[in-house]
């Protein structure tokens, strides 16, 4: 494509439509390029149905949310309403967002760079890389664990059957609320069994109290602390199954019992987190930093974090990353020193991050 925009944002999620927005009210000329089918389409995929969204921001932040429009309600509302009200934004703006797009390279141009797509190459003076951490792990089981789902779109989808949720965290307790629920109004009893490697279960006060009160009006849940997803097997019906391993009993003669349940891999949510698009960067030559001890105070120690300027300007001149992509810390280059700094994965953080680049990035073309 000829036209050259000054700006490319991949990515349309909080931080990729705060700043589209602010693209449009400074008027910079801008293109949003999201990989799926509408806007904010990666918190529709990761927050279960009904989960309530929170205008949630660290403590200890000086700022407020700056960009107003995009904030969610102070009283929390469901996801749904939220996701509702910022497609009629993006609507009422006439926001430039192309859907279903597929990010797949950057190169250095003359002028410019040049986005490369599954839907052509588009061109742009500087590019924003907003496209979150939200790429789900995979189970590290021998056989195929592909039919394992990752999310929970339609809960009904699992009423009158035995599910298994495994992780342990506030995702893995929405989805097992939102399965209780479609259950307990389907007067359907069949148990959901909730699996996490550590032995507690660590879930914020709120998420506690839904789960709590799912319980009390009848929801079946069956806890396996400790529980290691071990093996992928296919049953003599042709089932692809997972087995999960509840307990291991050490014989002196070195043979080991061990407790397993094993469930059809369609009866199976694994909530076992997100990776950064760590892949991504490296594909595109953007520079990271391995962290060692006493550096690193957030990250663990060999994991790689991005080197970004006090704008998010990344190694490569004009190519900048805000948001969750960066959580839950990266290395901040300021006056010739490096240090970890914190990144919290929230919507306040991508959209003040959004602010603070697209500032940077008006004084550089004007």
């Amino acid at each position: 494509m000829n036209t050259q925009y000054d700006v490319l944002i991949i990515g349309g999620g909080p931080a990729g439509m705060a700043a589209a927005y602010l693209c449009h009210k400074h008027e910079l000329s801008y293109l949003v390029l999201e990989s799926g089918k509408a806007a904010f389409q990666g918190i529709a995929n990761t927050y279960p149905e009904g989960k309530l969204v929170y205008a949630s921001k660290p403590k200890d932040a000086p700022e407020p949310f700056l960009v107003e429009e995009l904030r969610p309600p102070d009283k929390p509302v469901t996801v749904e309403s939220y996701l509702q009200y910022v497609q009629h934004f993006v609507q009422h703006e006439k926001l430039n967002i192309q859907t279903d797009v597929a990010f797949e390279q950057i190169k250095d141009e003359r002028d410019g760079l040049s986005v490369i797509t599954n839907k052509g190459t588009f061109r742009s003076k500087k590019v924003i890389l907003a496209f979150g951490s939200s790429i789900p792990r995979e189970l590290t089981v021998y056989g195929d664990a592909k039919m394992v789902a990752k999310n929970v779109e339609d809960p009904g989808k699992y009423v009158g059957i035995k599910t298994l949720v495994i992780g342990g965290g506030n995702t893995a307790a929405d989805v097992i609320i939102s399965i209780l629920k479609a259950k307990r109004e389907a007067n359907d009893t069949h148990p959901v069994y909730w699996a996490h490697v550590a032995g507690v279960f660590d879930v914020n006060k709120e998420t506690a109290q839904r789960l709590g009160e799912e319980i009390l009006l009848g929801g079946n849940i069956r806890l396996l602390p400790g529980a290691i997803p071990r093996i992928g097997e296919v049953d003599a019906e042709g089932v692809d199954r997972l087995i999960i391993r509840i307990s291991e009993y050490e014989q002196p003669d070195g043979i080991d019992i061990y407790h397993s349940m094993s469930f059809p891999m369609t009866n199976v949510v694994a909530c076992i987190g997100s990776q950064g698009p760590m892949p991504i960067f490296d594909k595109i030559n953007i520079q990271m930093i391995a962290c060692t001890s006493g550096v690193c105070k957030i990250a663990k120690e060999g994991e790689r974090l991005l080197l970004l300027t006090s704008e998010f300007e990344s190694t490569r001149k004009g190519i900048y990353v805000i948001g969750g992509a960066i959580s839950p810390s990266y290395m901040k280059i300021s006056e010739g020193s490096i240090a970890e700094e914190r990144h919290p994965n929230l919507i306040y953080t991508a959209i003040n991050d959004a602010y603070h680049v697209v500032n940077a990035i008006k004084s550089k073309i004007r």
